[in-house]
């Protein structure tokens, strides 16, 4: 159940990105392969609903194992019954999961520019946490910090504004942080500089 899930956690990852607001990645998508039979400019993730649906079965059958664990005196066979199912169906069924997981993450489309463009939709507001760090690193009380950037942030979000050109012309923030400091806290190079060491100590 614990191995399915996780297929199934990658899976809907995938789903979510695959959106047509979003879509940052998605599946394989063949050529002549058909999607929605109603809307045919959508390529619907068939595998990752697969891989979603198939993992709830194998979860459903994990408490039908829990079930298995009282028996009279130690001696009724009421759980054979239920092993002779849960058990192949369940072994089976994460053998495929897992190729199908496999197929999935070897074949997935990614679109970096996609991703660097709804990053930009927000107008900054993704680095709001940073700058809040180095607002304290920089000596400011992190109270005051946080009303600072939370005010510019709301109203970004409310006015459709642009969170960075607020942040640069605020005055409290320029007396603590020069213009290349706060360049840097709207760094997505920064963010990303320990990637490939990361990905090193992961996979070797």
């Amino acid at each position: 159940a614990l191995v399915t899930s996780l297929c199934e956690r990658i899976a809907l990852e995938v789903r979510h990105l695959q959106r047509t607001e979003v879509r940052e990645a998605e599946e394989y998508f063949s050529k002549g392969q058909k999607g929605s039979s109603a809307m045919p400019h959508k390529r619907n993730p068939v595998t990752s609903e697969q891989i979603c649906g198939l993992a709830r079965v194998v979860r459903a059958n994990a408490q039908a194992a829990f079930e298995d664990i009282a028996l009279w005196h130690e001696r009724d066979i009421s759980h054979s019954s239920v092993e002779r199912v849960i058990l192949p169906d369940s072994t089976i069924l994460a053998d495929y999961l897992l190729g199908k997981t496999t197929q999935l993450v070897d074949k997935l489309l990614v679109y970096p520019d996609r991703m660097r463009r709804n990053l930009e939709m927000t107008r900054g507001l993704v680095f709001s946490g940073q700058l809040l760090l180095d607002l304290a690193a920089a000596g400011m009380l992190r109270e005051q910090a946080y009303h600072l950037v939370q005010g510019h942030a709301m109203r970004a979000w409310e006015q459709e504004g642009d969170f960075r050109a607020a942040v640069e012309a605020d005055p409290e923030i320029r007396a603590v942080m020069k213009p290349d400091q706060i360049a840097q806290a709207f760094s997505l190079e920064r963010q990303l500089r320990n990637v490939d060491q990361i990905f090193r100590q992961v996979f070797g």
